[in-house]
């Protein structure tokens, strides 16, 4: 018995033994994995863990998110690496790389692409595809090349795209086999109504450009106002002009292509006379004043734009000469190339040099009128004796051959062979609108003048576009 307390404190120490291997058993198995959610990093790992059944739906923390029983626990370590293994097997497509180059003075389509780095082959195959729907000697200087290569590891060029207009993108591609096609895209443009007016100083086309009109509105609205104003004499400062222009643009706002000018008023020395556009149905385009008549007239009083008479019809001392004599016409003074128009449709009777005229034209009207151009540096091309030309047809420029002080132009009229007063002729109307033609006409003036009232002042707004 003297071994009884060994074998008691043994047969103790067993069954504490037994006892604690139970209870790290118990600690080490792991609970549910719905139930177990990661501790923050900040907080003791050997924080007390919270008694919670499935059902009470308590939020639990974790990290700076939380969530819900019912909400799917976070993905574990495994779940990271097989997201890797599918992301290895199925790669993301490569970003493909954009190059922008600006066209200069002297450069090719060619050589731009070479120069940002293409081979010559695929430089080459890129331009013949595109050559069916552009042609690449068109190309400006200011155009910008778009280039695309694919992923910066082999940077394999992908085609080119440029915009040879704001409505108009062309592009060469690679395609799958290597090859190269093009492809078109044309934007689709809007009508835009734009209203503009202004004070005339000196010079209506200059107080028109400071409006903003574009230069081809600008001589479109001298041309038919010509027939009745003399825009060296009658223009007043303080006098004005109103007009109600179409252009196109693009969804960006972009004028693409010429303006159209649909309505045109003067103002001068208080009085306005006012001409609308107007198309017929057999595609004839002219300008009408509010009663339907047409504001061409047999005869342009001066056929050429922004020049200052110097000279007008009548006995003068003749500026070469130094006597007095009957000056047979007006002279216009302007700078030299300034272009000539003829004054009305007509046959030419003469195109060539004459003596003290210089180089000369004549053009025959009708059987009443015939007009003459004189001093001219050249004639125009294609203007020959027999020729039919039509009324603002180019048919010579403004020089200084013949007798001649400086670059003009002399400018006669005359009438069943004789010279007159081409500013004092009084012209007859061109075609006047009648029945259905004038109605119709009269329903558009309407309209215009509906949309001009309707409309602010300014060329650099987005005033009012059609869809």
């Amino acid at each position: 018995m003297r071994h009884g307390k060994p074998v008691i404190f043994a047969t103790v120490g067993m069954l504490f033994g037994a006892a604690a291997v139970l209870v790290v058993s118990h600690l080490v198995t792991p609970a549910p994995q719905h139930l177990v959610t990661p501790a923050p990093q900040h907080l003791p790992s050997q924080r007390k863990k919270s008694s919670i059944t499935a059902d009470a739906q308590v939020p639990i923390v974790a990290g700076p998110r939380s969530f819900s029983m019912a909400s799917p626990p976070p993905s574990s370590g495994d779940d990271t690496v097989t997201s890797k293994a599918q992301s290895a097997a199925h790669p993301s497509p490569a970003t493909p790389r954009m190059h922008t180059v600006k066209i200069e003075q002297g450069d090719t389509l060619m050589g731009a692409l070479i120069s940002a780095g293409v081979e010559r082959q695929d430089a080459h195959s890129a331009i013949e595809a595109l050559r069916s729907i552009y042609d690449p000697r068109s190309l400006r200087v200011g155009d910008e090349i778009t280039l695309t290569f694919d992923e910066p590891e082999n940077q394999s060029f992908q085609g080119f795209s440029l915009e040879p207009s704001p409505a108009f993108k062309v592009q060469s591609s690679r395609s799958d086999d290597g090859s190269f096609s093009s492809s078109s895209i044309k934007t689709p443009l809007n009508d835009e109504m734009v209203r503009i007016e202004g004070d005339i100083g000196t010079s209506l086309f200059a107080a028109a450009g400071e409006a903003g009109v574009p230069v081809d509105i600008i001589q479109n609205l001298i041309n038919i106002f010509s027939y009745d104003v003399d825009f060296q004499r009658d223009i007043q400062k303080g006098d004005r002009f109103a007009l109600l222009i179409r252009r196109k643009v693009t969804p960006r706002g972009e004028a693409v292509g010429d303006a159209v000018l649909l309505y045109a008023a003067m103002t001068l020395s208080g009085r306005t006379t006012a001409l609308w556009r107007h198309e017929s149905k057999d595609g004839r385009i002219d300008y009408f004043n509010s009663k339907g008549e047409s504001v061409r007239k047999a005869l342009l009083r001066t056929p050429i734009n922004g020049a200052k008479l110097t000279s007008g019809f009548g006995t003068r001392v003749h500026p070469v000469l130094g006597y007095s004599r009957m000056h047979k016409g007006v002279d216009f003074a302007a700078p030299r190339g300034t272009p000539i128009y003829a004054a009305g449709d007509g046959v030419i009777e003469i195109a060539g040099f004459k003596g003290s005229y210089g180089n000369y034209v004549r053009l025959r009207h009708n059987n009443e009128y015939a007009t003459a151009y004189a001093h001219m540096s050249a004639i125009g091309k294609g203007i020959a004796t027999g020729k039919r030309v039509r009324q603002g047809d180019v048919i010579g420029y403004v020089g200084s051959t013949g007798r001649s002080t400086g670059p003009h132009l002399h400018y006669e009229i005359m009438k069943r062979g004789k010279q007159v007063n081409p500013l004092g002729v009084k012209f007859p109307t061109g075609n006047v609108l009648a029945g259905a033609e004038l109605r119709r006409f009269q329903g558009q003036r309407a309209t215009m003048e509906k949309v001009y009232a309707e409309l602010p002042v300014g060329m650099n707004r987005k005033l009012a576009r059609a869809h």
